[in-house]
């Protein structure tokens, strides 16, 4: 399956389906237990084998199926012919929020606590800090590209956070973050999930190798953590 990482990527993909024709091919789809050939949903919707397969291939370029090749049943062997495309739904999700919002990681990170304080050796509070930076940390290893290089570190780190939601705004050696991935939970639960927010940037920083300091910062309007340039600080 393509990945479906940015915000423009989740947008062309739920765009698509605005398109009547897709919209059927992809409902369709959802509801079928094993992958489908092109002929088999042309047969079913009562169109053109062309047109769908033009529709089909452009649902997976955008992530939204995903394609195997298979031959059919009972046919192998020399003499067979080529594995037939098959298409079905993708098992992962895409959704758009504006302002960008993230709550899926709130939760895995949350759920990944609570795993990892079952047994009582550590506080789920503890735990929290601990996955929240890990998960800065898998998210910081993957900045490295001759782009990056070429920008000054506050510069990488910005692009790398706009990625993740946070719409980083840079002002002399300061970072601010305009927007909250987690602002609901932030709002009802502060001091827990700006806790754990501060342990994910620290350790994006950190695998990144970025000389940032993340304080503890909250204000009305932007994310509870902004970022001093170590050099300066």
């Amino acid at each position: 399956m393509r990945r479906v990482d940015s915000e423009a990527d989740r947008l062309a993909a739920l765009a698509s389906l605005n398109e009547p024709m897709r919209r059927r091919l992809y409902g369709y789809l959802a509801d079928q237990d094993t992958g489908v050939s092109r002929e088999t949903a042309a047969a079913a919707l009562g169109l053109s084998r062309s047109v769908v397969a033009f529709h089909l291939d452009k649902l997976a370029d955008l992530g939204l199926l995903d394609v195997e090749f298979r031959r059919p049943e009972g046919r192998g062997g020399p003499g067979a012919g080529r594995p037939a495309k098959l298409y079905r739904r993708a098992a992962g999700e895409i959704s758009l929020s504006v302002p960008e919002r993230h709550y899926d990681v709130a939760a895995l990170l949350l759920a990944r606590a609570v795993e990892k304080a079952a047994d009582g050796s550590i506080s789920i509070l503890e735990a929290l800090r601990v996955v929240a930076r890990e998960h800065g940390h898998a998210i910081g290893i993957r900045t490295e590209s001759t782009e990056a290089q070429q920008k000054t570190p506050m510069e990488g780190l910005s692009d790398l956070l706009s990625l993740h939601g946070y719409a980083p705004r840079i002002e002399g050696n300061t970072m601010t973050l305009a927007n909250c991935p987690f602002h609901a939970l932030a709002e009802e639960h502060r001091e827990l999930v700006c806790g754990m927010n501060h342990e994910l940037i620290t350790g994006v920083t950190e695998a990144a190798g970025i000389p940032a300091v993340a304080r503890l910062d909250p204000a009305p309007g932007r994310c509870c953590v902004t970022l001093v340039a170590e050099s300066q600080h």
